[in-house]
Formats: C-alpha cells, sequence, structure tokens
C-alpha cells in the first residue's frame, strides 16, 4: 500500500464522518444508533490509516524501505 493509496483512503473517511456527524440532527433513533456504530467504525479505521502513514514516513526517514511498515491491529492502535 503507498503513500498515495492510505491518504486517499483517509480522505474518502473523513468525507464519511463528516456526513455522518451531520446527519446525527436529524436521524431517528434507529439510524442515529447504525450511524454512531458506523461512526466509532470509521474513527478507529482513521486512527489505523494515520497509525500506518506515520510509521511509513518514519521508516523512510530513517533510510528504511517504507513497505515494511503494515497495518497495526487496531486495539493496538486505540490502547495507546
Amino acid at each position: 500500500m503507498s503513500d498515495e493509496s492510505i491518504a486517499a483512503r483517509i480522505e474518502r473517511l473523513v468525507t464519511e464522518e463528516h456526513e455522518l456527524r451531520s446527519r446525527e440532527q436529524r436521524d431517528t433513533s434507529e439510524a442515529l444508533e447504525a450511524d454512531a456504530a458506523r461512526l466509532r467504525a470509521v474513527e478507529i479505521e482513521l486512527d489505523v490509516c494515520w497509525d500506518l502513514l506515520r510509521r511509513r514516513r518514519a521508516l523512510r526517514d530513517a533510510g528504511v524501505s517504507p513497505d515494511e511498515a503494515e497495518a497495526r491491529d487496531p486495539n493496538t492502535v486505540e490502547r495507546y
């Protein structure tokens, strides 16, 4: 996965996050519950993507191939 593809994924997730947040005001209780669950999933995926992008950049700065970086488990990313 390239930096560009990670950045593009981040952009799509941010767009979806903004959409979900804007719908909060007008959602019914069922839709609000589903949107809240999806919003949490988007937030976690964003954290994983940002973590991977930062790690790729750090490896590149250290003179190591950024392709050695792999996405970490969401539980790992969310707990630090």
